[in-house]
């Protein structure tokens, strides 16, 4: 029994350990706090390894777009005779929930507006600006992450449907190994997975935090947009998904993922509809050609002579690339779990493509509006984000839009909320697998105790430094579980053209 629990043990450790050093005050620590170090990990990582992360994500693209139209693309993942579990719609809506749910809301409006001023080339020009704004943000939440994510998924959906070997990350390693190595090699990668996922999510928990508690202070100027009503907040939603989590993936993740479809399409047609639709259409057409023309240049930009521009592509392109790869061994697991029965072609289609145009229309329609706020009516929103926050953004663009902002406003913080349960609880139920030899049903008291880790993580992460920290534990993170998906990568490629070769 002690064995079977080992790799849970020895994480709830490492993420016991983590919360002593966080709560430990600086003043005792000095420059060893969890702030400054983390700090200084991620200017390393960012600096020494950037091109390693950059090669990566780009990889993704390529590998999918062949396997799509490969002779591999038109495998089951599943018996011949397996049909999908879940409808189109249900797949879709668990997908992107599970995906970057709270992120879109979270940077929706506030990563556009910064682009526009502070681009990552500068220019006096802001018109051209703004046109690399939207560029750059389609970039960090287009084809990359969703590569990333289909292409790792495809792999454990393979193993888990096709060889029915258990859904961990290290079935897809571990037999590049000696068989007597690979107790230790399967221990050691589901560590280094279950670590990357915890603080990954809980970056994002952190953010939903943050974003509800400013939406509470702008809504009800009474309430403070402080670390303790975050706590709170935290405390609260932390009830409602554990809630959530005790009723299984086919009753809670996937009536909440469905709801969040119906709050994100109210929200975001609302928005079109009452701003400049027009311009916003427009913008979205012209911002994807652009993104299509310009997709390699973004890909392998560097800034390498640009001291400024390197600093630029650090706190924004690597963070990014970092935070979808701390998350990738839960997000990946999740909609390899929710997609037996589809062909590879199928599955790629559908993860890669369906939520990429989605999180390009949700870029263009919200940091479209806030452009065309600042630049054609005077509407002062990257002041209001530097004074309050990067999460006072969303709704410092809706309270231009009077008393019907206010409702906008309620229906956006109802949608965090709602990603937050969404995203919480697919990750205790991933987490849950990864800590219980692969159980595709965990046990209900892992799923509980990984919850209520991944809560106390958010909490100790806005307590040692808000924001900052949060971005620079998910680069730490990311990058041991980089060389696992190098890993994943070879023994897929073994593995598929060998069957492939038997089958034929």
């Amino acid at each position: 029994m002690l064995k079977k629990y080992k790799v849970y043990i020895i994480s709830i450790v490492v993420c016991l350990f983590f919360t002593i050093w966080g709560v430990t005050p600086q003043s005792v620590l000095g420059k060893f706090s969890l702030n400054e170090v983390t700090m200084v990990a991620q200017r390393f990582i960012s600096n020494e390894f950037g091109w390693l992360y950059t090669l990566l994500m780009l990889s993704f693209i390529i590998l999918c777009v062949f396997l799509m139209f490969s002779k591999y693309g038109d495998i089951k993942l599943g018996k011949e005779s397996d049909i999908p579990q879940f409808s189109y719609v249900s797949w879709i809506a668990m997908l992107f929930s599970a995906g970057m749910g709270i992120g879109l809301i979270f940077w929706g409006v506030s990563e556009p507006i910064m682009h526009l001023y502070e681009p990552a080339v500068e220019s006096d020009n802001l018109i051209q600006s703004a046109r690399l704004s939207m560029n750059y943000t389609f970039f960090h939440w287009g084809l990359q992450p969703w590569s990333l994510y289909a292409f790792l998924g495809l792999i454990i959906a393979y193993n888990t449907f096709r060889h029915d070997r258990p859904a961990l990350i290290s079935e897809s390693v571990i037999y590049l190994f000696k068989e007597k190595h690979r107790p230790k090699v399967t221990t050691v990668t589901n560590i280094i997975a279950i670590i990357a996922t915890v603080f990954g999510v809980a970056t994002s928990l952190g953010l939903g935090a943050q974003q509800i508690s400013g939406g509470l202070n702008y809504l009800f100027k009474g309430i403070p947009n402080t670390f303790y009503v975050q706590f709170i907040v935290i405390i609260i939603v932390t009830i409602l998904y554990l809630t959530s989590a005790m009723t299984g993936l086919d009753k809670g993740v996937k009536i909440l993922s469905n709801t969040n479809v119906v709050f994100v399409c109210l929200l975001m047609f609302a928005v079109l509809f009452i701003g400049p639709t027009s311009f916003l259409l427009d913008l979205f057409v012209q911002s994807v050609g652009n993104y299509i023309q310009e997709l390699p240049v973004l890909s392998f930009h560097m800034s390498i002579f640009d001291e400024s521009g390197r600093e630029w592509i650090n706190s924004w392109t690597l963070f990014y690339w970092s935070w979808w790869i701390s998350w990738s061994p839960y997000v990946s697991t999740f909609i390899a779990r929710i997609s037996k029965g589809r062909t590879i072609k199928e599955f790629i289609g559908g993860v890669l493509i369906i939520p990429t145009i989605f999180a390009f229309l949700w870029f263009t329609i919200f940091g479209g509006s806030a452009i065309w706020q600042e630049m054609f009516n005077n509407i002062e929103i990257f002041s209001v984000i530097q004074e309050k926050g990067v999460e006072i953004g969303l709704f410092s663009m809706l309270e231009n839009y009077g008393s019907f902002g206010k409702l906008l406003t309620g229906l956006a913080m109802l949608l965090v909320s709602s990603f937050f349960i969404t995203s919480a609880d697919s990750a205790t139920y991933v987490l849950g697998m990864f800590s219980s030899e692969g159980e595709l049903v965990p046990t209900k008291r892992v799923k509980v105790s990984w919850g209520i880790v991944q809560s106390s993580i958010a909490i100790i992460l806005l307590y040692a430094g808000g924001l900052e920290t949060l971005q620079a534990v998910s680069v730490l993170s990311s990058f041991p579980f980089i060389f696992i998906i190098i890993l994943m990568m070879v023994q897929f490629f073994k593995t598929i053209s060998k069957d492939y070769r038997i089958s034929e």
